[in-house]
């Protein structure tokens, strides 16, 4: 099992009302420099800022135990790396609960909770952006997770509650393992993504279970946020629940690299919005102008979606003009929507290889499925069933 610290001997309060980060650095910092090993968080409440996670320490969140984060920002230091471009980060947020850069062999583990006091951040007396969400703030908001250049990472049993912007940011990291967790967060909350999995490869996402304002889950290449791009490959999302008011899957934006070879298998998707986005708007075209996505080899198998919107979404608007989005297969839907299935390129952008297999589609809109500048659309035993109007 290895060497055991405890927070608790390097001065860590469980009153939930004294800032803990320096104790709970200090048992990370030893299990480090140690070696490795196991930093016990026992039953209590643990206040604290940014803690930075490091080579070879499994942070054991053990049941009954709560770590929380600090209300105030000035307990969150800045997020910085060689190669992290600093300045291009969304929201512009580069403060986080937990970090790590350059890492090998790190985890958090246990059925605790890891609670990032989310709604501390925002007015919750105003709920009115678009008439669902609380209005995004002035100043930052702390992410809960970020990861970058990390191998070898582990997260499991553990709960991940109220995180003030995005959960996790896996930025360019291999070998991740993420199995039963608990994603959670206060739905009016807006960014409070779930997992965001950006230019990693070798991901796999299993027995979860997710409910954000945000998205559940996201696959993304931004280019323009390191010296290097890398491609967003090799993930493997299966058996989990998806509860947004967002979209439950979102893959790509049009300034992305490369994302291929990627599956999603026996999924639960219950949306307020929409369940399967690929959303390319030239709002979400970055300041170079250039619009580089290359998405290919996704598959989607065994999915039931509940959602208001768009089951299934493929949009590209008129006047972007991507690398490539083709080779996307779904298989095995059964769907109840307030919209249709929407696979829609652009003339800059043909759509291409889009395979249904095998689903049944219930809609209460206008149509069932919409199909504009696409090429080799392959559809099998699709069943649809379009009552509009009916609820």
């Amino acid at each position: 099992m290895g060497k055991i610290f405890d927070i608790r001997k390097y001065g860590a309060s469980a009153d939930g009302k004294t800032i803990c980060t320096a104790a709970i650095q200090r048992a990370i910092d030893a299990c480090h420099e140690a070696g490795g090993g196991r930093v016990l968080c026992e039953s209590g409440t643990f206040l604290t800022g940014t803690l930075v996670l490091k080579s070879n320490v499994e942070l054991d969140v053990a049941a009954g135990c709560r770590i929380v984060g600090s209300t105030s920002l000035d307990d969150y230091s800045d997020f910085s790396a060689v190669g992290f471009r600093t300045q291009n980060a969304p929201e512009g947020n580069v403060k986080s609960l937990i970090r790590a850069a350059g890492a090998r062999n790190i985890a958090i583990t246990g059925d605790g909770e890891i609670n990032g006091s989310g709604p501390a951040f925002y007015d919750t007396s105003d709920s009115t952006l678009w008439g669902r969400f609380y209005h995004k703030p002035q100043y930052q908001r702390p992410l809960m997770i970020m990861l970058y250049d990390c191998d070898n990472v582990r997260f499991e049993g553990t709960s991940f509650i109220d995180s003030p912007c995005w959960t996790f940011w896996l930025m360019k990291c291999r070998r991740v393992n993420i199995h039963r967790v608990r994603v959670a967060g206060d739905q009016k909350m807006i960014n409070n993504d779930g997992i965001d999995i950006d230019s990693c490869r070798d991901v796999a996402v299993s027995d979860s279970v997710f409910k954000t304002g945000d998205d559940c889950l996201i696959l993304r290449s931004i280019r323009n946020m390191f010296d290097e791009p890398a491609a967003c490959e090799n993930v493997t999302v299966s058996n989990c629940t998806l509860d947004s008011w967002c979209q439950g899957v979102r893959v790509g934006c049009p300034g992305d690299g490369e994302i291929r070879n990627c599956t999603f298998s026996n999924l639960v998707i219950n949306s307020q919005n929409n369940g399967i986005l690929f959303d390319n708007p030239r709002r979400y075209v970055p300041p170079d102008g250039l619009t580089t996505a290359d998405v290919h080899d996704i598959l989607f198998s065994n999915v039931v979606v509940n959602c208001a919107n768009m089951p299934i979404g493929m949009i590209v608007e008129d006047g972007i003009a991507l690398k490539r989005l083709s080779d996307i297969a779904f298989s095995n839907f059964r769907i109840r929507s307030g919209g249709p299935c929407v696979v829609q390129g652009s003339p800059e952008t043909i759509i291409q290889n889009v395979s249904f297999d095998n689903i049944s589609i219930e809609t209460s809109g206008q149509d069932a499925v919409v199909c504009r500048h696409c090429r080799d659309m392959k559809k099998n035993n699709v069943e649809l069933s379009n009552q509009p109007g009916a609820v």
